[in-house]
């Protein structure tokens, strides 16, 4: 083992042998060089005054090489803002900015001990890096019945974890807390779990309540009390988009020093709550006792980071650091959010009306981009492809009895239309059956 990555592991093995424990095979083998052209270049940079013949860009008058056709669309920026490398934990004001906003949006956070956001390519991205840092052969991850099925391609495909799924609503359509309690207990033969919290949940749009959070906290710190070393990962990619009756910020901030055996790592990002999709803007935050343990966590993201993707892209990190600087923003956000919450209601509102009632029922949805219908009479993929070829309406099928709706991407005035060609298609469907 290299002598970076074994000291890495002392440091964590003597600040909390659990979170030791918790790495991968990979995680616990995995290293920012401190020697090499990365560190060497830094110093340079730093030093190096009258040439600088280190990293791998070109300079011309004094700054980065670029193309005039690029930079003339971009002459807001300075070319050192855009065209060198970001750091590989990303660009330094960034994170500070990033960190403050999280502080802001989450006061439950308060004083407790937090790691400086590091910049990934965007939430995918920071799911990998976890899976790679916590995730082996056999683990298992615990997730929802109702879930993102990249989940499936992070943890499973890529690292052969074991997916164990719990139901996402108890009978009362709240969160299940005590399904989630139960799966955690069983792996306590394991002596480990992956825990991921999607919230705003993908697909159906589900947030829990204050009260739910207290269960969900209390089934997590119960699992560590019986000796299950708990990573729990809160996927935040929804984060911010709480219309009513749900918790406003993260469980992150509420997990962060439950219990010496629970790992909380915050994955969020600009990419949905700031409305710049093709940013792929993240970031990946850890919890943690000890500042000490936290620079080794934050050491291997970066090993794992210069190993993948080498550093995130430099313009993006710019565009959204200048937005959360600027003045506006806010009141920006606000208006985007009035337009996303006004959607969020007049779906509940037209699905309340009553006169789909025969071909539909549809899951508690308070927060996000979406909600999910469940059928009644016909199956979900034979109803996605009906809409798809004679309406031109798109939809997601998941399973035989769930189709998941995008109200985000449908204007307020269109909501009616679109659910009406979703029960036209009902009908449809069923009369075709129905003569056969």
């Amino acid at each position: 083992m290299n002598p970076l990555a074994r000291q890495l592991n002392e440091t964590l093995e003597r600040e909390n042998s659990h979170v030791f424990d918790m790495l991968s095979a990979l995680g616990k083998s995995i290293y920012f060089p401190k020697e090499g052209i990365l560190s060497q270049s830094a110093e340079a940079k730093a030093k190096a005054k009258k040439y600088n013949a280190t990293i791998g860009i070109a300079i011309e008058n004094g700054q980065p090489m670029h193309l005039k056709v690029i930079q003339d669309t971009l002459s807001t920026y300075a070319p050192k803002d855009i065209y060198e490398y970001a750091p590989p934990a990303g660009k330094p004001e960034l994170r500070s900015a990033w960190r403050k906003k999280m502080l802001e949006e989450n006061p439950e956070i308060g004083s407790k001990l937090i790691g400086n956001p590091i910049v990934t390519n965007a939430l995918t991205h920071g799911l990998s890096i976890a899976a790679d840092l916590f995730a082996d052969v056999g683990d298992s991850v615990i997730i929802p019945d109702k879930n993102w099925e990249n989940y499936e391609l992070t943890f499973e495909i890529r690292r052969g974890a074991k997916i164990v799924n719990y139901p996402l609503y108890n009978e009362e359509q709240k969160f299940n807390a005590a399904g989630l309690r139960e799966a955690l207990l069983a792996q306590q033969s394991k002596g480990k779990a992956i825990v991921v919290l999607n919230f705003p949940n993908n697909p159906t749009g589900y947030t829990p309540g204050a009260e739910e959070g207290n269960e969900i906290a209390a089934a997590i710190k119960d699992a560590a009390e019986a000796g299950i070393n708990v990573v729990v990962l809160t996927d935040d990619a929804y984060f911010g988009l709480f219309f009513e009756g749900s918790l406003h910020e993260s469980l992150f901030g509420k997990l962060a020093d439950i219990h010496p055996r629970v790992l909380a790592v915050k994955i969020d990002g600009a990419t949905k709550e700031e409305y710049v999709w093709g940013f792929r803007v993240g970031f990946v935050t850890y919890a943690g006792q000890s500042e000490a343990l936290l620079s080794a966590l934050e050491q291997k993201t970066m090993g794992i980071i210069r190993a993948t993707i080498s550093s995130g892209p430099h313009p993006s990190q710019t565009f959204v650091l200048h937005a959360l600087n600027s003045p506006e923003f806010n009141q920006q956000k606000q208006e985007k959010y009035e337009i996303m919450k006004g959607r969020a209601n007049r779906t509940k509102s037209i699905l309340d009306s009553g006169k789909f009632d025969d071909a539909w029922g549809y899951y508690p949805f308070n927060s996000g981009y979406f909600m999910c219908l469940k059928l009644k009479t016909v199956d979900a993929e034979a109803l996605r492809v009906h809409l798809l070829d004679q309406h031109g309406v798109g939809t997601i099928a998941l399973g035989t009895t769930d189709l998941r709706v995008a109200f985000s991407c449908i204007e307020e005035g269109s909501l009616e239309e679109l659910f009406n060609l979703i029960y036209q298609s009902v009908k449809e469907i069923e009369t075709v059956s129905a003569s056969k």
